[in-house]
């Protein structure tokens, strides 16, 4: 089964309201507007994409320790991927995906690291709860995505619902702000020239991690 399989029948359960969710259709048709509008928007189209330069980074991982781009790329091609928070069980099934994919990308010599605009806390929470082995990185205000092309803000009917759900997004991301990355992954060579991108402003669709093994090959050689 492929990962936008796990996904789709994810979403039938979630939309047709079944348990643990329970979620009403009201709640639904609000998500879907505004997914439809940032689809609309064109923002995906304005992110980063093959053949541009990759900016370079130093993020920190859940211990604090500040981890560089540019240390990273010496040691081969760099896969990114940038996701909205633990919170989100669409993310959680992606990073279960890339785990399951992640011996296929060390053997290309790859190293793989998630991007989130969390709290140190919650991404130590994600390693746990998802088993991962790649470590997670606090994109503080979304500032890395921002230069990306993948932040956005949440419009204020969004914003409402969040608050009316309990998904306090300043508390979780320490941020006042009410923006998100849209979920991407990038494939960098070790030049710094993005060798694959794949961005998703509909944060139900994902690709497979496979799609990603022969533009790794390729910025391997």
């Amino acid at each position: 089964m492929t990962l936008q399989d796990r996904l789709d029948a994810f979403k039938a359960d979630f939309v047709a309201g079944k348990p643990p969710y329970n979620v009403p259709p009201a709640v639904i048709a609000t998500m879907q507007r505004a997914t439809d509008e940032l689809i609309a928007s064109g923002a995906a189209q304005r992110a980063l994409k093959a053949g541009d330069r990759a900016p370079d980074f130093v993020l920190p991982d859940p211990e604090g320790k500040l981890v560089s781009s540019t240390e990273l790329l010496a040691e081969g091609p760099l896969v990114l991927s940038f996701y909205r928070g633990v919170w989100c069980p669409y993310c959680n099934m992606e990073l279960q995906a890339l785990q399951e994919a992640l011996p296929a990308m060390r053997e290309l010599g790859a190293r793989l690291v998630a991007i989130s605009p969390q709290l140190p806390a919650n991404s130590r929470k994600a390693l746990r709860q998802n088993a991962l082995e790649f470590p997670i990185l606090s994109d503080s205000h979304n500032e890395v995505a921002a230069v990306f092309g993948l932040r956005f803000t949440l419009p204020d009917y969004l914003v409402q619902l969040y608050q009316s759900l309990k998904n306090d997004l300043p508390a979780f991301n320490g941020d006042p702000g009410w923006t998100l990355p849209m979920p991407a992954r990038y494939v960098i060579g070790r030049d710094g020239v993005i060798v694959y991108a794949e961005v998703n402003p509909d944060y139900t669709r994902r690709p497979d991690p496979s799609d990603m093994l022969p533009a790794i090959r390729q910025a391997a050689l």
